[in-house]
């Protein structure tokens, strides 16, 4: 018996069974000390809806071989892109016009599918510069998503949108640090279906398309294009042999990476119901890199469920820990600090898992 939980520890490898146990103190401290766990439950959910998608984001990147996608801002732009233009053309008031209730899923329609768009040939470009560089992967893409967060900083000042809600009210042009989505597709999908059990709200729109596209990711990697792709990141010299284009399959793996990192900014933006551009998005990959990590997946293998499982526990961590540290310390608030103790620690772990690249060329 010992010998089958020292296996399974090993497996599941002990800092990450450290962080689970963890989390699942904390929760325990919450319950025995009066606080609301069920509101706490209830805003992991909705945060680990909100986040899943992008997690997932790092699930072709990292079957293609190029490893955890530390440049997801670039989808992340594209994403904020695309939202800003469905609020700058109207497209809610357009649809509603037409047919009332139907403006806010027409909005987010738009936004993910012209944010798609962008992120596809951004994420083409962006895929063939990491194969000029096979084995720093890692170190580049986080310097390209860094630069392009700063680059856009630029373009964002002087972009001429002419919509109220996005320009800033002083000037000619440029976009506004944070704007509403209420007027838009602020929890469109938060509010689809949603409904309260024991205190805890389920926003079961949102947590059914994460699924969804959890599924669609799934399957694409059980087609014979995924296969191939898996295959060329599992071992490129075998898949050469066999007639598949290694690089071609990692310029589409980053290329989906980034299409999830747009449309995954877009769900993120309609459940915290605030667009922020600029440099808001700038740690968002450390993150995503930091919970799919923890679920289970490594710089060389991830799984759906390394996606399902992390994003809980990370966002839980995040949820749970600064208020039963207030708790415990009374007279104190230590929140915000908390919050980036456990934040950065476990991007700390994160880091330390990923080492070096992953050209794979043996």
């Amino acid at each position: 018996m010992m010998e089958k939980l020292k296996s399974a520890a090993k497996r599941m490898n002990m800092p990450r069974l450290i962080i689970i146990l963890f989390f699942v103190f904390i929760v325990l401290l919450a319950y025995f000390n009066d606080i609301n766990v069920n509101s706490f439950i209830g805003s992991t959910l909705k945060y680990w809806g909100m986040w899943g998608v992008l997690v997932l984001a790092m699930v072709p990147s990292i079957k293609c071989g190029i490893g955890p996608n530390f440049g997801i801002s670039l989808g992340i732009v594209c994403g904020l892109l695309g939202s800003l233009l469905s609020i700058e053309f109207g497209i809610t008031d357009m649809f509603n016009a037409i047919l009332p209730g139907l403006g806010p899923w027409a909005a987010i329609a738009f936004a993910m599918i012209s944010s798609a768009f962008f992120a596809w040939f951004v994420g083409v470009g962006y895929g063939k510069i990491l194969n000029c560089v096979k084995g720093s992967e890692m170190t580049v893409t986080t310097y390209i998503g860094y630069s392009f967060i700063y680059l856009m900083c630029i373009v964002w000042f002087r972009a001429p949108f002419t919509n109220s809600e996005i320009k800033w009210p002083i000037g000619a042009s440029g976009v506004r640090n944070s704007l509403s989505m209420e007027s838009s597709f602020g929890e469109v999908l938060n509010d689809f279906l949603g409904f309260e059990i024991a205190g805890v709200y389920v926003p079961t729109g949102l947590i059914l398309f994460f699924l969804l596209c959890c599924l669609v990711v799934y399957l694409y990697f059980r087609s014979k294009s995924g296969m191939a792709m898996t295959a060329a990141g599992a071992n490129p010299n075998f898949a050469r042999a066999n007639g598949i284009d290694v690089d071609k399959m990692r310029v589409k793996g980053i290329a989906i990476s980034t299409v999830l990192g747009a449309i995954g900014i877009i769900v993120y933006t309609q459940g915290f119901g605030i667009l922020q551009a600029y440099t808001a998005p700038l740690t968002m990959g450390f993150q995503c890199v930091a919970a799919i990590l923890i679920g289970g997946a490594t710089t060389g293998k991830a799984k759906i469920s390394h996606v399902i499982i992390g994003t809980f526990i990370f966002q839980g961590l995040l949820m749970f820990t600064p208020s039963v540290s207030n708790k415990l310390l009374a007279g104190t608030d230590i929140s915000d600090t908390m919050r980036q103790i456990i934040q950065n620690g476990v991007i700390l772990y994160a880091l330390t898992k990923a080492k070096g690249g992953s050209s794979n060329e043996e």
